[in-house]
């Protein structure tokens, strides 16, 4: 996978350093990744992968003032969308400390002004409304509606990254939208889909 030809196919709007921000996160990922072990993809195309995976919501998504990534880990899908969409503050909740540590580094380094990391569970942040809250292989869909609850209002949005488990944890009651790509599930939710 070619991931600047496989994004560039997509029509992604995209600003002119995303993808020297990527290469520079790729870099400093493996290097981290050696001796703190972020995350099991340990080589480029699968991160490449996880990459494209984390920005393809932006062929579907509007643009939002506000983002909250709930259990970012190394950075997915969170950290790969505040470089994708400069204009968004994106608020990353890692409570693993390796992990809040190598992104509060990743936003240092590529002087990411839109990024806030907070080192806690999302349970034990303060209320706050976010526009779109996403998560990425932290739990099934329940867990983080609950988790969720004090950061959202009507007018927000989910989009949880899913497998083909999803069509398990969903059902009619709640109003959702499931985009199917070939290796993944995105479940959107919210009043406005």
């Amino acid at each position: 996978m070619n991931l600047k030809t496989t994004i560039e196919q997509e029509n992604i709007e995209l600003p002119d350093d995303f993808f020297y921000n990527i290469q520079k996160y790729k870099e400093h990922l493996f290097k981290w990744n050696k001796i703190h072990n972020l995350t099991g993809a340990k080589d480029e195309s699968t991160i490449d992968e996880f990459i494209y995976d984390a920005i393809f919501p932006l062929t579907f998504l509007e643009k939002t003032k506000n983002l909250l990534d709930i259990g970012t880990g190394a950075g997915f899908p969170g950290m790969i969308l505040a470089m994708a969409m400069p204009q968004t503050e994106v608020t990353l909740v890692e409570p693993l400390k390796k992990r809040a540590g190598f992104l509060q580094f990743i936003k240092a380094d590529l002087g990411l002004k839109n990024v806030r990391v907070v080192k806690m569970k999302v349970e034990e942040m303060e209320s706050e409304i976010f526009e779109l809250i996403t998560s990425r292989a932290v739990t099934d869909t329940n867990m983080l509606l609950d988790l969720s609850k004090n950061f959202r209002d009507e007018n927000s949005k989910l989009l949880f990254y899913k497998g083909e488990k999803v069509y398990d944890e969903i059902n009619d009651s709640i109003k959702h939208k499931i985009i199917k790509t070939k290796n993944r599930h995105y479940l959107l939710i919210g009043e406005n889909i």
